[in-house]
């Protein structure tokens, strides 16, 4: 039988055809094609194309990366304590454990269906209760591990924003992906599986000896999954925009605002999960008006990051229909799996649609967000998460609201980490993220999603107390309710885009080695140029933070960060007046084969930012020996 989506007519899985049909892999190939995969707590990736092309569409895949996801699913299993190593060593299960209750789901690339197929055969075989969700949004399936306390764990098989022919995994539970140190329990006992031909062959028997009428019986459940699925992430966006009070009042309040003051967006998918998820209804049903582009299911038509030139399809059709409809202001365009969306707006200055930075993004969700929380909460201590190589236009931000900044490692795990620990020191935490990729988390919610960034926005073009608020506190004149505004009230930075060209080096050595002898030159340039720094740039001194999982240490050294030294690396410069003019940050991809790099400077000084900019990327260069 061949079950399909009703809404995209995409296959899903043939249950007469097992997966695992072939021979098991040679132990030794397997090891070798176990380094192509970035193993990282952001999530597990590499390219599953067969023809190993990053940018193939195919849907195929090889016999090892098949066994590979048997093995991905097995591990997760036996951290769940469905299977224990030695049922597996000796090839036999026992059926009569307590349930276990696992959602999956996927993002719309290509390789996706085989892959989903096999996990979830294990699961099955392993006698776990599988939520299949299909294709779905990850904030989707994250607001359903969230919100459905019975579910022990969920499995999302994606690659996020890396290029069409890769493919990977995410593992989480209530709400969130699992932690640094959860993840590196699964990756120690994948790595075993891989090298254990007693795995191998134990995934092949139980997918081999599943019950047809099982999974049969699993796949038949798909569709209202997805409708469970979707009605509940509808719930829970509203909840989390309305910040935890009165929902149907908050839904009113805002579908009568938005009844007077008229906002159209435009949505170009890209072929995404977001297709399929709740995001047309969504608008509708709070009145705003929509276009949508591109929003059919794997139908990606450009580079799937959503960054610069990948924006444009979604700038020029902003303009075009802005012409016809001078509602329509702003769009979104989602990555694959649809938990971030970068925007364009209209200019109102000029008419004309421009693509905004990552970092500005996701300083207007803090500007509304914090001001919003502010008001509510005038004299309660408040505090916002964010990682390493986000812009200190946040900081900024957070001074004028009088907000207290927390920096933690990249990856969405730290901050979600970090805000946790600090509400239990009393600190409200409503906004948290990623600046560096344009990705807002907003309490209580532990994903990127582009419906809380998009909220935000409304919520700035359509209650001016929220604005007001926020001018009062910098004292910004311009009370006009525009996105093009909004921006100017920003403070003045020029910061890196995380996806140029610029902001990345292949790296050959090791990163402990590369620090150290990064620290060596900087130390020596900065003694025999600190007379020019100062004079030039009004550089004085610098400080070295160094970021591991949700903390940011001070202090320069290797004493300050562990092995195998991958966490991020920053030096902060200070002028004559002790303020923190720029910062230069680095740390090798968690889940790309590049190292990055960023430069943040103050008061859009051009100067400073090519100076760093040079300076940094030649010390990176002359220390990778």
């Amino acid at each position: 039988m061949i079950f399909n989506d009703k809404k995209s007519n995409l296959f899903i899985a043939d249950s007469s055809i097992n997966p695992l049909y072939d021979t098991i892999p040679d132990i030794n190939i397997l090891k070798t094609k176990l380094d192509s995969f970035i193993l990282s707590a952001s999530g597990w990736r590499k390219v599953f194309a067969i023809s190993k092309d990053e940018e193939d569409p195919t849907d195929k895949i090889s016999t090892e990366d098949k066994y590979f996801c048997a093995l991905i699913a097995l591990t997760l299993a036996k951290y769940l304590n469905c299977i224990s190593d030695y049922e597996i060593n000796n090839n036999f299960f026992y059926k009569n454990k307590g349930k276990i209750k696992i959602a999956i789901g996927m993002d719309a690339r290509p390789t996706g269906p085989q892959i989903l197929d096999i996990i979830n055969r294990v699961f099955l075989a392993l006698n776990i209760e599988v939520i299949n969700t299909y294709i779905s949004a990850a904030p989707e399936i994250m607001a359903l591990s969230s919100q459905d306390k019975s579910l022990d764990a969920f499995l999302y098989v994606s690659a996020s924003h890396n290029p069409i022919g890769h493919n990977g995994i995410k593992f989480g539970k209530e709400g969130g992906v699992f932690n640094k140190k959860e993840v590196d329990i699964l990756t120690k006992d994948f790595k075993l599986f891989v090298e254990n031909k007693n795995a191998l062959l134990f995934v092949k028997n139980l997918v081999t000896n599943l019950d047809k009428t099982i999974l049969e019986e699993n796949l038949s459940k798909v569709d209202k999954n997805k409708e469970i699925s979707l009605q509940n992430y509808r719930n829970f966006a509203l909840y989390t925009a309305s910040k935890g009070l009165d929902t149907e009042k908050y839904l009113s309040d805002l579908k009568n605002k938005l009844s007077k003051k008229s906002i159209g967006i435009i949505a170009e998918l890209n072929g995404s999960a977001r297709t399929l998820s709740i995001d047309k209804e969504f608008f509708n049903e709070i009145n705003i008006k929509t276009k949508f582009i591109n929003d059919v299911p794997r139908k990606v038509v450009h580079p799937i990051v959503p960054e610069g030139e990948n924006l444009e399809m979604c700038r020029s059709a902003l303009e075009e229909k802005h012409k016809e409809d001078n509602s329509f202001v702003v769009g979104y365009v989602p990555d694959n799996d649809g938990d971030r969306g970068n925007l364009v707006y209209i200019k109102d200055s000029t008419k004309k649609a421009e693509i905004l930075k990552a970092q500005e993004v996701f300083a207007l969700v803090v500007l509304a967000e914090l001001s919003s929380m502010r008001i509510q909460y005038p004299n309660e201590k408040m505090a916002i998460s964010i990682n390493g190589p986000t812009s200190m236009r946040i900081d900024e931000i957070a001074k004028a609201l009088d907000v207290k900044v927390f920096r933690t490692e990249v990856g969405e795990a730290n901050v979600v980490e970090k805000a946790k620990r600090e509400r239990k020191k009393g600190y409200i935490v409503r906004i948290l993220g990623e600046g560096s990729n344009g990705g807002n988390i907003t309490h209580p919610a532990k994903v990127r999603d582009p419906l809380n960034t998009l909220l935000s926005i409304i919520n700035l073009l359509t209650n001016k107390e929220i604005f007001d608020y926020y001018r009062s506190k910098i004292n910004y004149k311009n009370d006009t309710l525009s996105i093009e505004n909004f921006i100017n009230s920003l403070p003045k930075f020029i910061t890196t885009d995380a996806f140029s060209n610029s902001a990345k080096l292949q790296i050959k050595s090791d990163h402990g080695k590369l620090k150290e002898n990064y620290e060596k030159l900087f130390i020596q340039y900065f003694k025999q140029n600190k007379e020019y720094l100062k004079d030039k740039f009004d550089i004085c001194k610098y400080k070295v933070f160094q970021m591991e999982g949700s903390s940011c240490i001070l202090g320069m050294g290797e004493k300050y960060r562990k092995s195998p030294y991958r966490g991020g690396y920053k030096i902060t410069f200070y002028n004559s007046k002790n303020d923190n003019i720029a910062f230069i940050w680095m740390r090798g991809s968690g889940t790309e084969a590049v190292f990055r790099l960023l430069v943040d400077v103050k008061n859009n000084n051009q100067d400073l930012y090519d100076y760093l900019l040079d300076l940094h990327t030649n010390l990176l260069k002359n220390s990778d020996i």
